[in-house]
């Protein structure tokens, strides 16, 4: 069975060449055990990859875009073939002149369509395969042209410095609230804007209000109740690098594990709904589902919701996340699907990928 998105978006090219979801949020609220299977949305593959430092039987990653399971093909021949430093040079979190030689030592680990689609990027390659998906070239305008308008590089340098609560918050109020910086937030993070630059105008169908002031809010959390030095996605947005924070999966205490397990994750070009359809009912330990359902009718998500509990073994957990749209269990699975909401809300107010509105944290009942 398709997904309903298919009909709607353009998967031919890499939309997100990271993953913009909080791989730490994600791992505290899966609690993957040893031996479990994980079901995850592949996107640039960072959250599958940090899945594996959990030990489990089987990650099996899916998208609906082979661009996107490319990224994902080439992230683990760069963890099979580079040493931890590479790996950060090839993604781009650090300067680099030789990630084309990089890739090069990578390059016989791929596939024929994964090879062949890389090797028809040597630019996004030499750049950095961290900021080749069409997410990441918007952020790349902004920083660029946009930010520098209303924020001075010493600005910039001392948010991402971070410090004290009490020092974050007067910084903020003090130099970061201005009305220029509001300004521009509203017009770039619209939705006209987002839509075409950021990500795709059919991925806000069911999207209602103000997009910009429910963004603004979360990132005003992420620079004083949280702490930028320790955010390694606004240091991407704010620098197009990594200079100091990492997310999980490429942090160095987290590379061995993960090389270990590369063969426990396997990647496909599929809908969820086509997956779960050809698997034994009660075979999937953990959820990782993205933000999957903000593209869906309700009719839709509740359809495919039916679907994941009868796919999941009784205790097994999902994990997703709400951007704009409000999507969580609807009163009809009562019996079958337990919301974890102390959890979910305390883990919301940790997430360092600032964008989601809400946190979904839900278990299956016996």
């Amino acid at each position: 069975m398709a997904s309903e998105v298919q009909a709607k978006a353009d998967f031919t090219g890499i939309r997100y060449a990271q993953c913009w979801e909080d791989a730490d949020v994600l791992v505290k609220a899966l609690e993957v055990q040893p031996g479990d299977v994980c079901l995850s949305i592949a996107s640039a593959g960072d959250n599958a990859l940090a899945l594996l430092t959990r030990h489990p039987a089987k990650v099996i990653a899916l998208d609906l875009s082979p661009a996107q399971l490319a990224c994902v093909e080439l992230r683990v021949a760069a963890y099979r073939t580079l040493e931890h430093a590479e790996l950060l040079e090839l993604i781009g979190s650090t300067p680099s002149r030789r990630r084309g030689e990089l890739y090069s030592r990578c390059r016989p680990q791929l596939g024929d369509a994964a090879r062949s689609f890389w090797d028809s990027q040597p630019k996004e390659i030499a750049a950095g395969i961290g900021g080749a998906g069409k997410f990441e070239r918007y952020f790349g305008l902004f920083r660029r042209y946009l930010l520098p308008l209303v924020h001075r590089r010493r600005q910039i340098d001392a948010l991402l410095r971070g410090g004290s609560r009490a020092e974050r918050l007067k910084f903020y109020r003090c130099h970061w609230d201005t009305l220029p910086w509001r300004l521009l937030f509203r017009v770039f993070f619209s939705r006209f804007v987002m839509g075409r630059m950021g990500r795709d105008p059919s991925f806000f169908a069911y999207v209602e209000g103000d997009v910009a002031t429910r963004i603004l809010e979360r990132a005003r959390h992420a620079v004083t109740e949280l702490n930028p030095a320790d955010n390694p996605y606004l240091a991407w947005i704010m620098t197009g690098n990594h200079p100091g924070a990492l997310p999980l999966a490429l942090r160095p205490e987290n590379f061995d594990a993960i090389r270990a397990n590369l063969d426990r994750l396997e990647w496909r070009c599929q809908s969820v709904e086509d997956f779960l359809a050809s698997r034994e009912p009660r075979s999937v330990d953990r959820f990782n589902l993205s933000d999957i359902f903000e593209y869906m009718s309700p009719e839709n998500y509740q359809r495919l919701l039916e679907q994941i509990i009868a796919g999941a073994r009784p205790g097994g957990r999902l994990a997703y996340w709400n951007m704009l749209v409000p999507r969580s269990r609807p009163e009809s699975l009562a019996n079958r699907l337990q919301p974890l909401a102390e959890l979910a809300a305390r883990l919301h107010l940790e997430d360092k990928a600032f964008f989601y509105s809400r946190f979904v944290v839900e278990e299956v009942l016996p």
